[in-house]
């Protein structure tokens, strides 16, 4: 017959009995779901958004084609530009970022149609350069200041 130990104490944190891995679980603090979810989240926008431009660059028919683009044309901007305001308040940054994903797309497209080179690939690549641009500036600020608070210290 196997017999169970007590502990005398059951204020403190629970104290390893040997099992390394059972112990470890015990202290590990949960995680939440909402943080497991965002990742998962990003990875699921990043890869329509991509999917949504290669079906537009590579002219593919699927029915699939223009919802997944119109979320790339809005979602890489927004993206490059939440990415600049990061000191925001979220909701503001949402705003503030949809705003600025919509003004880069009327000046491609302004643009594109004043100097008669209208074209839906065309657009496509010109709003994905653009929004590269702002995300590499917003890295590049990043660093900058990371070196230069180095060299302060």
């Amino acid at each position: 017959m196997h017999t169970i130990g007590t502990k005398s104490s059951s204020s403190g944190p629970p104290e390893p009995d040997g099992d390394d891995d059972e112990a470890d679980e015990r202290l590990r603090p949960a995680r939440s779901p909402a943080r497991d979810l965002l990742p998962l989240l990003a990875g699921a926008a990043t890869t329509t958004a991509g999917v949504g431009a290669v079906l537009a660059l590579a002219d593919i028919d699927s029915p699939l084609r223009a919802p997944f683009t119109l979320f790339f044309l809005l979602a890489a901007p927004a993206a490059a530009v939440a990415t600049a305001l990061r000191k925001l308040e979220p909701v503001g940054r949402v705003l503030a970022s949809l705003s600025a994903a919509t003004a880069v797309n009327l000046l491609v497209a302004q643009g594109m149609l004043a100097v008669h080179r209208w074209s839906a690939p065309g657009g496509i690549a010109a709003v994905a350069a653009l929004s590269s641009l702002i995300l590499l500036l917003v890295l590049v600020r990043r660093l900058r200041g990371r070196t230069e608070r180095g060299r302060a210290s």
